[in-house]
């Protein structure tokens, strides 16, 4: 096992202007779950694949451990890697499968069969050796892809996107599964995914890209709660989170009647005279003051229940997205005023740049709010 680190790692694709991967700087510790998470084309999978050495590094360096690979070919990097297509051969039975790889570097035949022998009793597919990929079901697949990585015993795991052809209960089972074997294992693995639900669930850290550059790398938690700009707040967390642009009035910001007290000091370092404030949809509450809000869809999923509305804001609509009570749902088409739960809950970003500048940690839940006009109650949850 070992480190993983990129140093100033790029990518530039012939007749591309822009860069797949710019300046990519992250430690991935020994042992660590790391996730790499963004929209399509974001970069992680290029990363993912400059560091198995399928994609040429056009700047910068690329090390695990203390030995830099950034130009070595892949199969001196003893890296394993997990394709989203499982990459089987169809004329080879599970067992050859994941032998093959042990076969081609001339190890011992009672090594490779104790090998695989027990990679497939840990991933529970030992009835399926003699079986061929096209007798075997999407996840089973995606099991002796596993196999095939494990049996190498090898320095990283990379996975890129292995559960995406898998559906949507299947995929829960699986990515439990790859948790429990990666800490099993206690192998540095690096996993690429789209989906932000998934990475919050398995990573132990989550690094956030967007257009080639790395936004913010944390744990599920320190993202979800201090994100350090306006895209990482919107794109982790299902739903994202809402951003208002707000004026900002003596005392705070102005959101549709209600006052948001923001420190002066964190006021001081925007760049206009509005901000962007962010609200959770589980920090909404109902009120009889603040955001005036029509109910457009309502999103029943059992223990939780999501409206997503439409609001006047000034000159312009923007759609808002509350939880509400999953028990009790307002109907389509229903009137709601909303409002944030307090002032803890609150995020303040910089309009321009999008960068994080409220001073605020985890919510406390303890701050409430004042209205600026005539309306004298406060929040009041459904």
């Amino acid at each position: 096992m070992s480190s993983v680190r990129f140093e100033a790692a790029s990518r530039r694709f012939d007749g591309q202007q822009k860069m797949a991967v710019n300046a990519l700087d992250l430690h991935i510790e020994d042992g660590e779950f790391l996730v790499l998470v963004g929209p399509s084309g974001c970069g992680k999978t290029t990363s993912l694949r400059m560091l198995a050495g399928l994609e040429d590094v056009d700047g910068g360096r690329i090390l695990v451990g203390d030995k830099d690979v950034t130009h070595l070919p892949p199969k001196s990097r003893d890296i394993a890697m997990v394709f989203q297509n499982y990459a089987l051969y169809p004329h080879m039975t599970v067992a050859e499968n994941m032998a093959f790889a042990l076969k081609i570097a001339r190890h011992d035949k009672s090594d490779i069969a104790a090998r695989v022998a027990e990679a497939a009793k840990m991933l529970d597919i030992t009835e399926l050796l003699d079986r061929k990929p096209k007798a075997l079901s999407g996840g089973q697949r995606q099991r002796v892809a596993m196999g095939r990585a494990i049996v190498r015993s090898p320095q990283v795991f990379l996975m890129d996107e292995p559960l995406s052809n898998l559906d949507a209960k299947l995929r829960v089972q699986t990515r439990s599964q790859i948790s429990q074997l990666q800490r099993r294992l206690g192998t540095t693995t690096i996993y690429v995914t789209h989906d932000q639900v998934e990475a919050m669930t398995m990573g132990d850290r989550v690094a956030v890209l967007k257009e080639g550059f790395l936004q913010q790398c944390a744990t599920p938690r320190e993202l979800y709660d201090n994100p350090a700009n306006m895209f990482v707040a919107g794109f982790m967390g299902s739903p994202g989170m809402n951003l208002i642009e707000v004026p900002i009035v003596d005392g705070g910001v102005d959101l549709c009647g209600i006052l948001v007290p923001v420190p002066r000091d964190t006021l001081h370092v925007a760049s206009s005279k509005t901000v962007l404030l962010g609200v959770r949809p589980e920090d909404f509450v109902v009120s009889t003051s603040g955001i005036a809000c029509d109910v457009e869809l309502v999103e029943e999923l059992g223990a939780d229940a999501y409206i997503y509305g439409r609001a006047a804001m000034g000159d312009r609509e923007q759609t808002i997205v509350a939880r509400t009570d999953w028990r009790h749902p307002p109907s389509k088409g229903a009137r709601l005023q909303l409002a944030p739960a307090n002032a803890d809950c609150i995020h303040i970003f910089d309009t321009e740049s999008g960068m994080r500048i409220s001073k605020s940690t985890a919510p406390k839940r303890n701050t409430e709010l004042t209205p600026t006009r005539n309306s004298p109650s406060q929040p009041q949850s459904v």
